[in-house]
């Protein structure tokens, strides 16, 4: 890797901190850092890697962060970074309804470029093994987490795995293992 990668560790950490995972006390860089490494895993490029490390950073800390991204890292990595972020707060701090954005960003990826499909799959791999991990932890009390519930949460990613699989993606099989098992685990 390059000077750039480390440039974007720092930028991710520098942004994230004080955050931490949804109900845990786990420094929120560790989810980007994790999604990087898969990209690496499914033999993405330095671009990519480095979206992976800022792809939450419009989304959780503001849109006003993008020029900054473009100018120290380019215009792709802004591109999939845009790519990958499902919705923005408003002026005001909100976003949109979490179903209206999931449904949103689920007709966006069935017609994503691979750059983008291969750091949102990550992501997104990244997100279900989590829950996974903490159903096998701490049983459904996971979904007390997130806005939408046990239903609605297994329904985005199995719907984020049909889309993935259709569009051939590497991370295809270990998503819809991992969605398997997360619908499999007993009430």
């Amino acid at each position: 890797m390059t000077p750039r990668y480390t440039r974007a560790i720092h930028f991710a950490a520098m942004i994230h901190e004080g955050q931490e995972r949804k109900g845990t006390a786990i420094p929120y860089i560790v989810h980007p850092v994790a999604v990087a490494a898969l990209v690496a895993e499914y033999n993405g490029d330095e671009d990519q890697q480095i979206a992976a490390l800022l792809h939450d950073v419009l989304e959780d800390s503001g849109p006003h962060h993008g020029p900054e991204i473009q100018r120290l890292f380019g215009s792709r990595v802004l591109a999939i970074v845009e790519a990958c972020t499902d919705g923005v707060p408003d002026a005001s701090g909100k976003k949109p309804p979490w179903k209206t954005r999931k449904q949103e960003y689920l007709v966006h990826l069935a017609i994503a470029s691979d750059d983008v499909l291969l750091v949102s799959g990550c992501d997104k791999l990244s997100n279900a093994q989590a829950i996974l991990s903490d159903l096998e932890k701490i049983g459904h009390a996971v979904f007390d987490r997130f806005t939408a519930k046990r239903e609605e949460t297994i329904w985005y990613y199995q719907e984020l795995s049909r889309i993935f699989s259709e569009r051939k993606t590497p991370i295809e099989s270990a998503l819809r293992e991992t969605v398997s098992k997360m619908e499999r685990f007993p009430a």
